[in-house]
C-alpha cells in the first residue's frame, strides 16, 4: 500500500478496533502490556503507538512493545507524563515517546520524538510477518474464607459480565475514563483499578469521580505496586493510592493493600455489625 494511503487512527481504547484497523498505524489509549497489545495485532493494525502507564511495576506498562517483535509489529509508547491515558487523540496533540521497539527503530523512531511525528513515521512500517494466535485473558472468581462475596478478578475491566452486578471486581485496567464507561455497564457494586502512574491531568484514576456519581464504589493501586494488565497483581500486590467517597465508605485507605481492603469489604457486605448489607 502506498505510504500516503496508510491511515493514523487515534482511538481511546484498544478494546473496540473496528474494521477500519486494518493496515493503520494505532494511536491507542490503551496501555502498551501484552493483552492490549495483542488486541491491537489481532486487529490488523500495521504499527502502533499505545500509553506508557508509566511503565510501572516490572515496566508492565510497556511488555507489548518487546512481545510485538516475534511478529514483526513495529510499535512505540507514550510517556504518561506527556498525554492522558484512555484518550489517544491527546497522545496523538501532545504525547512524547518513552520507549521503542526494534521495528520502530528501524522506522527512524527515537525516545524524545512527538507522537505525531512518529505515527507518521510508522505510516512505512512493514505489515507485520505473522499474526498471533487466540489469546485469552484471566478471568477467575472467588470467595473468600467466613463470607458470601463473590471477588472476581479480570486482567480487564472489559471482561466484567452483566452477572457481576453484585461482586467486587479487581481488574488490571486502568482508572482512566474508558473504564468508567465498561464498569457502569455492568453496575458493578466496588471496582479496583491500576492508576497507571496517574500521569497527565491525572487520567489514570478520572473513572473514580465518574463512577462515584453513578453509585459505585471504585478506586486504583499504584502502577509501581501491581503489574498493569492483570487483576491478580492488582489483588495480590497492589497498594490502594485513590478511593472515590463510596470506597473510602467501605473502608478503603490510601496506603493499604488492596487485598485487605477487599476482605474488609467482603466481610462488611455480609457482616451485620460491618455497617453494609
Amino acid at each position: 500500500m502506498p505510504i500516503e494511503n496508510v491511515k493514523v487512527l487515534a482511538v481511546p481504547t484498544v478494546t473496540k478496533l473496528g474494521p477500519e484497523t486494518a493496515g493503520s498505524v494505532v494511536i491507542g489509549g490503551s496501555h502498551a502490556a501484552i493483552y492490549t497489545t495483542y488486541l491491537t495485532l489481532k486487529a490488523g493494525a500495521r504499527a502502533a503507538i499505545q500509553h506508557d502507564a508509566a511503565m510501572g511495576l516490572d515496566q508492565a506498562g510497556i511488555a507489548g512493545l518487546a512481545w510485538a517483535e516475534q511478529f514483526g509489529f513495529a510499535m512505540a509508547a507514550v510517556d504518561g507524563r506527556s498525554a492522558r491515558i484512555g484518550d489517544g487523540a491527546d497522545m496523538l496533540q501532545r504525547g512524547i515517546i518513552s520507549a521503542v521497539n526494534r521495528y520502530a527503530a528501524a522506522c527512524k523512531v527515537e525516545v524524545g520524538m512527538s507522537c505525531n511525528e512518529v505515527a507518521h513515521l510508522l505510516r512505512a512500517a512493514a505489515e507485520p510477518a505473522t499474526r498471533p494466535a487466540p489469546m485469552l485473558e484471566t478471568r477467575s472468581d472467588m470467595t473468600l474464607p467466613g463470607t458470601t462475596q463473590r471477588i472476581v478478578m479480570v486482567d480487564s475491566i472489559a471482561l466484567a459480565r452483566e452477572g457481576d452486578a453484585d461482586a467486587i471486581v479487581v481488574s488490571g485496567s486502568h482508572g482512566g475514563i474508558p473504564s468508567a464507561g465498561y464498569a457502569a455497564k455492568v453496575g458493578i457494586k466496588l471496582v479496583l483499578f491500576n492508576d497507571a502512574g496517574f500521569g497527565a491531568d491525572d487520567a489514570g484514576s478520572a473513572s473514580l469521580p465518574i463512577l462515584e456519581e453513578k453509585g459505585i464504589a471504585a478506586a486504583t493501586v499504584s502502577a509501581f505496586t501491581a503489574r498493569i494488565g492483570e487483576g491478580r497483581s492488582t489483588y495480590e500486590t497492589g497498594v490502594i493510592s485513590a478511593a472515590n467517597a463510596r470506597a473510602v465508605a467501605l473502608g478503603a485507605v490510601v496506603g493499604s493493600r488492596a487485598r485487605d481492603f477487599v476482605a474488609s469489604a467482603a466481610k462488611g457486605a455480609h457482616d451485620p455489625a460491618g455497617g453494609q448489607k
